[in-house]
């Protein structure tokens, strides 16, 4: 528990009405609004202000052209990718129909081979 308080009320009221006292007189020791001090530190708080937005603006600025730089590399990356796919598939498709016509050449060597063949055969007979 805390330590007994020994103040009474009429205490605590006093040190409230000193507190509210100097307050007020806080409050009235301010410079009035006119005063050439007051509108000097209004008008540097306004250009800070001005000057933190236009930087904000220029990071914005610098963000935006950063990531329009960043998707154009990529749609070229995607480009180039897609282009080296097509052409490794035709390179395989033009592969693929090479090996085929061989095939059939090899195919069509043979049976010329068997035909022929098979006439020489039938000539030696007669």
């Amino acid at each position: 528990m805390s330590a007994f308080d020994y103040r009474n009320f009429d205490d605590r009221r006093q040190n409230s009405q000193n507190a509210k006292a100097a307050l007020l007189a806080k409050f009235k020791a301010r410079p009035p609004a006119d005063d050439p001090q007051v509108i000097a530190k209004a008008k540097a708080r306004a250009e800070i202000a001005k000057a933190r937005e236009e930087r904000s603006r220029e990071r914005e600025a610098a963000r935006i052209a950063a990531e329009r730089q960043a998707a154009e590399e990529k749609r070229q990356r995607e480009e180039a990718e897609l282009a080296a796919q097509l052409a490794r598939e035709a390179a395989e498709l033009a592969a693929a129909q090479e090996r085929k016509s061989a095939e059939l050449a090899a195919k069509k060597a043979q049976r010329d081979a068997r035909y022929a063949a098979r006439k020489a055969k039938v000539k030696t007979k007669r």
